[in-house]
């Protein structure tokens, strides 16, 4: 029995009217979630309210990051079985079923994040009001981890706000901010801060009329309609997550679709649905992507003995290339001011261009937030912002003496504590710091193409690299909102390190016969966001040569020849609109279908994966990063290895780590020795 007494999580406070201020700060935690101890608290406070039949509940938190972030996820790793995973979301619902049938007005107060259960325990609620503040963000992201709401929010939200609006944001996981979501009805109000807590009290005293849908959207629910709706929507879903990697999705279209019109039948096929989901393979993996996620994140907090130094507030990047232009947009775009250096006044100008578009499409509508993030990129031809700076990013050429030419020039220039950063993809820190007179300063800053989508940033240092400079820029990192992954210096750190042999395979397929979309459909049928060969086109051919030849003559990466005849003969990729496949006002053209069979595709797809996975092992047997969480989190977030097979590493154990070297000696057999095992496989089996 729970204690009113001695609560933990939850404070009651009683006003004059008899309302219940039900507030929640949990324990021993950055953010309230919806943990066990969380729901028994409230369950026991929820049945003291039936007793005492209070005037009205208002649920606020006391947090002030937000209101509730969703379900503990923790919990999800402690889920044994498939029964107890319907008994643990069962007590949620349950709990939540109460708020809805409380005799009394109910109302959650947002601000901040209100995610999952916590939008979820919102929807149980009367009325919903909210910060109509920035940092104000609801949603139900459940899909992101494999599952679907499972606390009653695929039966409260269809009929709440019509089923296209309701689908959208579930088989998304997209937030809103509070304008939206009153608009959308998620929400009833949404209201300033200083009207935050008198609206609430209103709303309980005086009960204002309920929104009602309008129009067509009332009628989506309804039976007739419902397989028209649900066959497009699992049309639309097929486009972007195939059933077999993502089943959630489609496991909330069949829940709808078949249960809409029987609340209570819907809430148990729910918590059914959503237990099968969180103890299968996919929900497993995404939930360990989320966790290596917040492990990346954590290594971007500063330690106390570095924080005085203060946060950067100045970058200057140079080399205006898209690379370097697409930096100096992100940095400028994440508040700080950017000056962006370039020998060529053209490049420059394509760089401010680039950097528009991406405002632009970052801030619909917010013209002045434009007009500021526009005031924050400089350009700066002669380099005045180099003793300004506080992080100084070098982004020229691959080009060993033009990059150490300019560390000359800019190491007397720069402040004292300035951090000194090199985007290079391939060369050892080692022969790039030769000519500073603190070598230990240098350290890399390895972005991926495209900048403002790719979530990682290699941390990149060498042995005499200095650890609290090192630290300082993983801070920066996390400071511009990236993932800061620690690697060593060495040729192509981790995730080049790990693609070119995978790229390169597929182009020696190619070089046996074997069709472009064939090889290209096989990686995507595994899970791969993109296939190997348009992944080369756009990163562009030149490149992935130059990154192969370092490998080749530091590792011994095979470059196949037609790689290098391709280059020679200006078949760049998208960016010359040709290479493996052409290009016609940016897009891709078609290629046909290639007409491999099942059998087929899986022998591709165990050529490319098995070059990348057996890669990943060298790369942990070296230590080029820390430990396996660390490197499955660098692959996934720097090439977009397919999330729901958790990464390379974890992808091997699944099959079986000794099974899976069996099956690259096999291959090594018919396709030569790159397809040997690495040693590092005997620390794996053991």
């Amino acid at each position: 029995m729970t204690d009113l007494n001695a609560l933990k999580h939850w404070k009651r406070k009683v006003d004059e009217h008899g309302v219940w201020w039900l507030h929640l700060d949990q324990q021993d935690a950055a953010a309230n979630v919806l943990c066990v101890p969380v729901i028994e608290e409230l369950d026991a406070l929820l049945d003291d309210a039936i007793k005492q039949k209070p005037k009205g509940i208002i649920f606020l938190s006391d947090k002030a990051n937000g209101f509730i972030a969703g379900a503990d996820i923790k919990e999800f790793t402690k889920i044994e079985n498939f029964e107890h995973a319907v008994n643990h979301i069962r007590r949620g619902q349950n709990v939540l079923n109460k708020i809805e049938s409380m005799p009394c007005t109910t109302v959650a107060l947002i601000h901040g994040f209100c995610m999952g259960g916590g939008a979820e325990l919102a929807l149980a609620c009367n009325y919903r009001i909210a910060d109509d503040g920035p940092k104000t963000s609801i949603g139900l992201p459940e899909v992101q981890l494999g599952i679907h709401p499972g606390f009653g929010g695929t039966v409260r939200l269809p009929p709440l706000i019509g089923a296209p609006n309701a689908m959208d944001l579930m088989l998304t996981g997209k937030t809103l901010d509070a304008r939206k979501a009153a608009k959308m009805g998620v929400i009833d109000y949404a209201v300033p801060t200083r009207h935050f807590l008198t609206a609430a009290l209103q709303v309980v005293l005086e009960k204002p009329k309920r929104k009602q849908l309008k129009g067509m959207l009332k009628f989506t629910n309804h039976a007739l309609v419902r397989p028209i709706l649900a066959s497009m929507m699992r049309k639309q879903v097929a486009q972007k997550a195939p059933k077999d990697h993502y089943p959630a999705p489609y496991a909330i279209i069949k829940l709808w679709k078949k249960y809409m019109d029987n609340p209570r039948k819907m809430m148990e096929e729910e918590a059914r649905s959503v237990a099968k989901l969180v103890t299968g393979d996919t929900s497993r993996n995404l939930v360990k992507v989320f966790f290596l996620r917040e492990q990346l994140k954590n290594l971007g907090k500063l330690p106390e003995h570095l924080k005085s130094i203060g946060k950067p507030k100045h970058v200057h990047v140079i080399g205006a290339g898209v690379m370097g232009g697409d930096i100096a947009a992100w940095c400028a775009l994440r508040g700080l001011t950017v000056t962006l250096q370039d020998r060529h006044a053209e490049n420059l100008g394509k760089a401010i261009g680039r950097a528009h578009k991406l405002f632009s499409k970052k801030m619909k509508g917010d013209r002045l937030g434009i007009i500021a993030a526009m005031d924050r990129l400089i350009p700066d031809i002669h380099g005045h912002g180099i003793p300004k700076a506080d992080v100084i990013v070098e982004a020229i050429v691959e080009n060993i003496e033009a990059k150490q030419g300019l560390y000359a020039q800019l190491e007397p220039k720069m402040k004292p504590n300035a951090l000194l950063t090199t985007n290079t993809s391939s060369i050892p820190l080692e022969v790039l710091s030769k000519t500073l007179a603190k070598p230990e300063r240098l350290v890399g800053l390895h972005f991926f193409n495209p900048v403002a989508q790719m979530p990682l940033i290699e941390i990149v240092t060498a042995d005499n690299t200095d650890a609290d400079t090192a630290t300082r820029v993983g801070a920066f990192a996390a400071q511009i909102g990236k993932l800061p992954l620690p690697v060593k210096s060495a040729p192509g750190f981790l995730v080049n390190r790990i693609l070119m042999p995978y790229m390169m395979e597929a182009v020696k397929l190619k070089e046996e016969g074997v069709s472009i979309a064939d090889i290209d459909n096989a990686a995507l049928k595994f899970g791969m966001p993109m296939g190997p060969l348009h992944l080369a086109d756009t990163v562009g051919l030149d490149i992935c040569l130059h990154v192969a030849q370092i490998l080749g003559k530091e590792l011994g990466l095979e470059v196949p020849s037609s790689l290098q005849k391709m280059v020679e003969a200006g078949k760049l990729g998208a960016k010359s609109g040709e290479g493996f496949y052409s290009y016609s006002g940016g897009k891709k053209n078609e290629v046909g279908a290639g007409g491999a069979n099942a059998s087929k595709l899986q022998h591709i797809t165990e050529r490319l994966i098995g070059r990348m996975v057996n890669e990943a092992v060298a790369c942990l047997r070296e230590g080029v990063v820390e430990n396996r969480n660390h490197l499955d989190a660098g692959v996934i977030f720097g090439t977009g290895f397919a999330p729901f097979r958790g990464g390379p590493i974890n992808f091997a154990e699944s099959q079986g780590f000794e099974k899976y070297s069996s099956s690259l000696d096999r291959l090594a057999s018919s396709h030569g020795g790159v397809f040997k095992p690495d040693d590092g496989w005997k620390s794996l089996i053991s």
